[in-house]
């Protein structure tokens, strides 16, 4: 792997550890659902961008890059389908927030997603370390 891919995938893991960290503290702090919710949400996309960056593969939309997660890491045995149900979760629940109106969203989903996000970065980090000794 080329230092660029390698700089670039330590970016994205540090993208999504500060946006989870970011979601951590909101919740501590009494901050929206709603802003809970998305960073939790963002801290799994940004892992899933880091896996894709090595296979070459991308989206401009984050439904194609969790389509791409899905097609070549779920399907393919390296991940679990739980990480699958738990990304289109978080996708589905930041949509609702970020873009309806009148959505009731609780402090049950939040807390929800963010352990869904730490058990979703732990199975990424625990990939690449593994596949790409980081």
């Amino acid at each position: 792997m080329s230092e660029e891919k390698r700089g670039l995938i330590l970016y994205r893991l540090q993208q999504a550890e500060e946006s989870l960290a970011d979601a951590r503290l909101l919740l501590n702090q009494g901050g929206s659902i709603r802003g809970i919710i998305n960073r939790a949400y963002y801290g799994m996309f940004y892992s899933v961008l880091a896996l894709l960056i090595d296979m070459g593969r991308g989206s401009a939309k984050h439904s194609g890059v969790i389509t791409l997660f899905d097609q070549y890491l779920v399907k393919s045995g390296k991940f679990p389908t739980e990480m699958s149900k738990a990304i289109h979760k978080a996708f589905d629940l930041r949509q609702m927030g970020d873009c309806r109106e009148f959505v009731d969203l609780g402090k049950e989903d939040a807390e929800e997603t963010i352990t869904n996000a730490e058990k979703f970065l732990r199975e990424v980090n625990r990939y690449i370390e593994q596949h790409y000794g980081e």
